[in-house]
């Protein structure tokens, strides 16, 4: 697959959030969590809520919040992962699946992926 950038938006969740512009974050299927720049996060002032190992060859140790991110007509309440210096700035399956988007890689954008499924009582 190949890869692209898209630009999001992302703001602390509250009645009146105010959105900043990230605007180019590749968008990576194969990464689980969303990767945003943490002194961005930290502007908004989204609290640290937990810190996770990631092991991809080396132990890598990163903060984590809750953060509204949207993209043109998709929106969703995600637990991203506070980047440092160096790490790439990420669009993660999770995120993906909350926008109930899937990769059209081919014209490199999102696509809405239809009615989801729900249990009937």
């Amino acid at each position: 697959m190949g890869t692209f950038a898209i630009s999001v938006d992302i703001a602390k969740p509250s009645d009146r959030p105010r959105f900043r512009r990230i605007p180019r974050i590749l968008v990576d299927t194969g990464a689980e969590m969303t990767w945003i720049a943490g002194d961005v996060l930290q502007k908004l002032g989204i609290t640290v809520r937990k810190t996770f190992i990631m092991a991809n060859g080396q132990q890598v140790t990163r903060d984590t919040g809750y953060v509204i991110v949207r993209s043109g007509e998709f929106e969703t309440v995600d637990e991203v992962v506070f980047a440092q210096a160096g790490d790439l700035q990420l669009l993660g399956a999770r995120t993906l699946e909350g926008f109930n988007a899937f990769v059209d890689s081919r014209r490199k954008r999102l696509l809405a992926a239809g009615a989801m499924p729900a249990a009937r009582a």
